[in-house]
């Protein structure tokens, strides 16, 4: 029995240890917000609203970054996210925002976006079928489409 606790305490010690490391790894620690240069010619406040809501943390320039941003190796997934979104949709660098953005009301209406590990975390971004049709409505129309 004495055996037994000293090696699940031996692999709690490696497996904290691990962790500790873990967390001398600077990428996914740079958590800073560019300034905002252009935003769209957004169709209504309502849409914003929404866009805010649902999109903002990873296709904007005005990301939230919570507590557990700074913890690996969730931080690692975390900043991946926000810098992909950022380089196919930046509501914050609108100018120069890639040719993906024509592309939003339909990965919107479709459920794509905000992705599923998101809205496990932000329950506010989890928008109602209503709700949903009314951003990619908007969106469409804040695009010209």
């Amino acid at each position: 029995m004495k055996k037994l606790l000293k090696i699940i305490g031996l692999i709690i010690g490696i497996i904290l240890a691990g962790f500790i490391l873990l967390q001398l790894i600077p990428y996914g620690r740079n958590h800073t917000n560019p300034p905002v240069v252009s935003e769209p010619n957004w169709d209504s406040p309502r849409t914003k609203e929404l866009a805010q809501r649902a999109c903002f943390d990873c296709h904007s320039n005005e990301t939230v970054w919570p507590w557990y941003s700074n913890i690996a190796p969730g931080s690692w997934l975390i900043y991946r996210d926000v810098v992909e979104g950022r380089s196919r949709m930046n509501f914050s660098d609108w100018n120069n925002s890639s040719g993906r953005a024509g592309e939003a009301p339909e990965i919107v209406m479709e459920g794509e976006m905000p992705p599923l590990q998101y809205l496990i975390i932000h329950k506010n971004a989890n928008l109602t079928t209503a709700e949903r049709e009314e951003l990619a409505k908007g969106l469409a129309a804040t695009l010209g489409q």
